[in-house]
């Protein structure tokens, strides 16, 4: 809590002539029910307060729509994000919340997160939850809690930190076009039909007993490889492939063979977890502490007259592997997050040195320890010595787009709604075979009951079933008009100027192809819309 009060909407700032605008960022899902409704009452609150409010609804879509959309969170003093069944499953909202939360991390706290639950308190899906469920949100059930929400708002608002002169947004250090990141949540105040398949959000990770994770080559190789005990394990695929669902299961299977586990998702970590290599170590050895329920915490044998990297190999191999009395199956989720980092070679060097320490002693503690890692981000463009790169040695597991006949036994699961081989080749030539736009079709078809023709003439549109995932990509390309000028060139028929962009662009999940020559959108949907708004 401040010293000082915070400048009311409109006063002046302590030692300056400028008058200064609280300003407060409104993030909802359009078209979306009493979402919308509930924001115009705030809006006007808020508005008729002296507050400058952004809601993103006032723009026409286009790559000036998103850089403006990233600049007005990042500028923003204050973030409300409207949380509802709907708006959990939006891309666009947990982008949103992202950049948020990254900007406060080097922002001195700002844009503040203001989460509102609309007729919802139930478990938020990730990265939502590894953000927001530390933080205090006001929950709303219906018109009688209008009053007591406004009230509440304006009082958060009030209360926040002094604010800094305004500056123009800078993209935070390390953004890029590639995929990179609980107490429980405390509330400040007191659907569909269980039948078909419509009843499973589409959305993150499926869930473990789900009827419609489909199972692919590569997951009988990840349980080969648990059961020979393989030092590492990797898995990499685009956004969006499966990745964190299939490691999920590689976990349960290990668990079920009475492997000792952990699990580390690097997309939880904040700024001061990642800002220094002793900081991450640190924080990676209480993390296999607290999960493994380990005696000796790293506090107790961390000696700062050695660097990290020794203290935490002496604390692994001495505390972990040789207390445990099985092996340990660890898994690393979003490990793209360390590539920006200045020291993400010295980190990858330790793993693939034990590693080599396995192969020079067999049974040693190392042997004990297997590694799976999940990426997407095509590993060579960062780490140029491959002595020092885990990427190039153990399995390597690769998760590709669906094949027809997957996308054939999933319809089925969904209730067939796709009635016959020509509207299966259709959605097949529409959306390819990415796994998450395959499913969120079918979830579509399956529980509005609307014809394919429909879904085909609709879906490129900003506003269609597919709008939150198109955006994002539109909004990503924005931070770097170098790579957007080649997205426009190979919507024109031309080649990829270079290796790197073209494995930028692959990796995450916006082109396929071999090589840069024969580089090509990844479906009809996204060449339909890349086209729309970039030539």
């Amino acid at each position: 809590m401040p010293t000082e009060p915070n400048p009311s909407p409109g006063t002046s700032l302590p030692g300056s002539q400028a008058r200064y605008t609280t300003r407060v960022a409104l993030l909802y899902k359009r078209d979306a029910q009493p979402d919308e409704q509930l924001l115009r009452q705030l809006e006007d609150l808020l508005v008729g307060s002296g507050y400058s409010v952004f809601v993103d609804r006032h723009l026409l879509l286009g790559m000036e729509w998103a850089k403006e959309i990233e600049h007005q969170i990042r500028t923003a003093d204050a973030v409300v994000p409207f949380l509802s069944e709907a708006s959990m499953q939006s891309e666009m909202m947990a982008f949103e919340v992202e950049i948020a939360h990254e900007t406060a991390q080097t922002h001195q706290g700002r844009p503040k997160l203001l989460p509102v639950r609309v007729t919802y308190s139930g478990p938020l899906p990730e990265p939502l939850a590894g953000i927001l469920n530390p933080i205090q949100y006001i929950l709303w059930q219906g018109p009688q809690d209008d009053q007591r929400l406004g009230t509440e708002l304006l009082g958060a608002l009030e209360h926040l930190p002094p604010p800094q002169p305004p500056a123009a947004a800078v993209p935070a250090k390390g953004t890029r076009l590639l995929p990179r990141p609980a107490a429980p949540a405390r509330a400040v105040s007191a659907g569909l039909p269980v039948n078909a398949p419509a009843v499973e959000p589409v959305g993150g990770a499926v869930p473990i007993d789900s009827e419609f994770y489909l199972v692919r080559p590569a997951d009988v190789e990840l349980r080969n490889a648990l059961t020979r005990h393989d030092a590492i394990v990797l898995i990499k695929g685009a956004r969006q492939m499966g990745k964190t669902s299939l490691l999920a299961r590689g976990l349960k299977f290990a668990r079920e063979y009475r492997a000792k586990v952990a699990m580390t998702d690097f997309q939880k970590f904040n700024a001061s977890n990642l800002e220094t290599v002793g900081n991450l170590q640190l924080t990676l050895a209480e993390s296999l502490a607290d999960q493994l329920d380990l005696s000796v915490l790293p506090g107790d044998v961390w000696d700062d007259r050695r660097g990290p990297n020794v203290n935490f190999e002496r604390y692994l191999r001495r505390e972990v592997l040789a207390r445990l009395d099985a092996a340990l199956v660890w898994g690393l989720d979003e490990v793209d997050r360390l590539f920006a980092c200045p020291y993400a070679s010295e980190v990858f060097g330790l793993f693939r040195s034990w590693h080599n320490e396995r192969a020079l002693d067999p049974t040693g503690p190392w042997s004990r320890l297997t590694l799976v890692i999940a990426y997407a981000t095509e590993a060579h463009l960062f780490i140029t010595d491959v002595n020092q790169s885990p990427f190039n040695v153990g399995t390597r597991l690769t998760l590709e787009d669906f094949w027809p006949d997957q996308v054939a036994e999933l319809n089925q699961r969904y209730g067939s709604p796709l009635k016959d081989k020509d509207e299966l080749n259709r959605f097949v030539r529409l959306v390819g075979g990415h796994p998450f736009l395959v499913r969120r079709g079918l979830y579509e078809l399956a529980k509005r009951k609307i014809a394919l023709a429909a879904l085909e003439e609709k879906a490129p549109r900003d506003e269609g079933i597919y709008g939150d995932h198109l955006r994002r990509i539109l909004v990503l390309l924005a931070k770097d008009p170098a790579l957007t000028e080649v997205v426009r060139g190979i919507l024109r028929g031309q080649p990829c100027p270079t290796t790197e962009d073209f494995y930028r662009l692959r990796s995450a999940g916006v082109m396929t192809g071999t090589s840069p020559a024969d580089v090509r959108p990844r479906c009809q949907l996204y060449a339909t819309y890349l086209s729309r708004h970039l030539l």
